[in-house]
């Protein structure tokens, strides 16, 4: 017989309940009022329902390209992606194989964590503006033209894409540790007896066990990196990233199209866990009925 549920069940349920609504109350409610009528506005009540403020939205946002920085948010949250698991993966096992400094290399990795995200940017983007000085100031000494026309240094595939890995690197790193710390060394063992070269073994055996994990860290990668404002802002360069031309939009867009945009980006967001996920799930079938085939 089950037993009577006491009040701390309920007030435990209460603060649940609490905490769901304050995680995802903001994202319905924006979702909500992006589907407003055309004299909709920024607040409830809502005035009418239709898609107006997406179509709005499709025809542009006044002077800013925010298709255009939608792509270079997906192109380089894609790269993001590629190399934090691409890294993440050899780092985690290196670290299983040990290393002199290990420690010290471990404690230079996740210290970005730990320090202030615009302190970073600022770090990232003075280090660029030092590298073009000193280019400008070789093409004075040596009279290479060519040097002086080559602008600057930053932009999304350097001084972005460095910034971004700073967030990304450690989390994808903390994950492998914790994956490789599972890990039996008797499949690595058995593959060798039979054997399987090192970079056989790491590619038939190591990597398709690894698969749900490393789909992890590429979502870890891709969305962090999506989404990411404050490293981004003073490492961009001149060409802004979505989530820079969102915060610039909300001082002068006062239409609910700024929420159109929102459910926007929150469907890419949800559409990228959502594949990661079903392929998270496809690869664990695919093992199940290998493990079975070769139980036959």
């Amino acid at each position: 017989m089950d037993r009577p549920r006491g009040l701390a069940f309920y007030l435990l349920a209460g603060v649940f309940a609490l905490y769901v609504l304050f995680l995802y109350g903001p994202t319905l409610t924006i979702l909500a009022l992006s589907f407003q009528g055309p004299s909709g506005g920024l607040t409830f009540p809502m005035n009418g329902v239709s898609t107006h403020w997406f179509a709005k939205l499709w025809e542009g946002v006044g002077v800013v390209d925010i298709w255009a920085a939608l792509r270079r948010s997906l192109a380089l949250g894609l790269v993001v992606m590629a190399l934090t698991v691409t890294i993440a993966f050899y780092a985690g096992i290196a670290f299983r194989k040990g290393f002199r400094g290990a420690g010290l290399v471990f404690a230079l990795a996740v210290s970005s964590l730990i320090v202030p995200s615009i302190v970073v940017s600022l770090g990232i983007g003075l280090e660029f503006r030092l590298l073009d000085d000193a280019i400008k100031a070789l093409a004075a000494a040596t009279g290479w033209g060519f040097l002086e026309d080559h602008g600057t240094l930053m932009g999304l595939y350097t001084s972005a894409l460095g910034a971004h890995l700073t967030w990304t690197l450690p989390f994808g790193l903390l994950i492998m540790f914790a994956v490789f710390n599972r890990f039996d060394p008797a499949y690595e063992e058995a593959a060798r007896d039979l054997g399987a070269s090192g970079p056989q073994t790491l590619r038939h055996v190591v990597v398709p066990i690894l698969a749900p994990a490393l789909v992890g860290v590429a979502l870890f990668g891709f969305t962090l990196s999506f989404d990411e404002l404050a490293r981004t802002s003073q490492a961009i360069g001149g060409r802004n990233t979505l989530p820079l031309e969102l915060q610039g939009l909300t001082t002068t867009v006062t239409t609910p199209e700024i929420y159109a945009l929102g459910t926007m980006t929150t469907a890419v967001s949800a559409l990228v866990i959502g594949t990661a996920l079903g392929l998270t799930l496809w690869l664990q079938k695919r093992r199940a009925r290998r493990a079975m085939a070769g139980l036959r």
